[in-house]
């Protein structure tokens, strides 16, 4: 395949039109449609419809659009950065990242990237679904117990674990009394399962109010109206301070805070340059080190 010819199809898809690729380039318009006719026949498909007044792209060329178009930035990229002579870190970063992490740390995190990298243009968008990297334009996303998949890899960044607290002066559970708790509004739970240095215990809980932000059950349990399964993160401060207690660690799986990137693309200088202030800011990956970075 005619690299060059790849290179000229991407910027004609880019732009949506010969026209426009060839203003926005610099380039004879007549070239750009040969290029591209040449790749379509070594191909055998079509990879525009070309209609009198628009150009669109057919399902060929959209796949062979979205499998490249990344691939071909990082190769300007690397050419960039060796005429430079070195690779420093500039251009987009986009990343998505979940909505407790992103307001707990990730404001503080990424100005202190930004000053440390001035040519990156990093961009940080809060949301705990799930998102198609390469549909949705993103280089990094940070998920908390991501599923298995295949075309990601990545590494932990942080573990937690849940704990239950509450006041002081809220009465510890009895038998099977049920105690007032906050819960998410998704939760259907009855009752929580609590190692404790007595032994495992279970909690009969009853959801006395539902709210829908971690943030919001803490500061809600600050109050004492109940307790609440919380991260241990979240609530350290509280626990050493003495404003809040722990009846007992949640028997659940831990919280894993992953990075993840696309396993088919090579990292570029900017991502590489964000997980490693990532894992600067949390070189064990522990809860108190987010702990005194959300105190911080």
């Amino acid at each position: 395949m005619d690299l060059l010819a790849l290179a000229d199809f991407n910027l004609v898809a880019r732009h949506g039109g010969f026209g426009r690729a060839a203003r926005a380039a610099d380039r004879p318009k007549a070239t750009l449609s040969r290029r591209v006719a040449d790749l379509e026949a070594s191909l055998g498909v079509r990879l525009f419809e070309r209609g009198s007044h628009a150009l669109k792209l057919t399902q060929e060329g959209r796949a062979l659009f979205e499998r490249t178009e990344s691939l071909l930035t990082e190769v300007a990229e690397a050419a960039t950065a060796i005429a430079s002579g070195g690779d420093k870190p500039r251009g987009r970063l986009r990343v998505s990242a979940p909505l407790l992490f992103s307001q707990t740390a990730l404001g503080k995190l990424s100005a202190e990237f930004a000053l440390r990298y001035p040519e990156v243009r990093l961009e940080i968008t809060t949301e705990d679904r799930g998102v198609d990297m390469v549909e949705e334009g993103y280089d990094l996303v940070i998920r908390v117990n991501p599923d298995p998949n295949e075309n990601l890899v990545g590494r932990i960044l942080l573990r937690d674990r849940l704990v239950a607290v509450a006041r002081p002066d809220l009465p510890r559970p009895v038998a099977d009394a049920p105690v007032p708790a906050v819960v998410r509004v998704s939760s259907n739970q009855s009752g929580w399962d609590l190692r404790t240095p007595e032994g495992d215990v279970r909690v009969s809980i009853d959801p006395i109010l539902r709210l829908a932000s971690l943030i919001m059950i803490r500061d809600a349990v600050r109050t004492g109206i109940g307790a609440a399964m919380l991260p241990l993160s979240l609530v350290a401060s509280d626990l050493h301070a003495g404003a809040l207690v722990c009846w007992g660690d949640g028997k659940g799986p831990p919280i894993e805070i992953w990075t993840l990137y696309p396993s088919r693309r090579l990292l570029s200088s900017r991502v590489s340059a964000f997980l490693e202030f990532l894992k600067e800011a949390f070189p064990l990956g522990q809860p108190e080190e987010l702990a005194a970075y959300i105190k911080g």
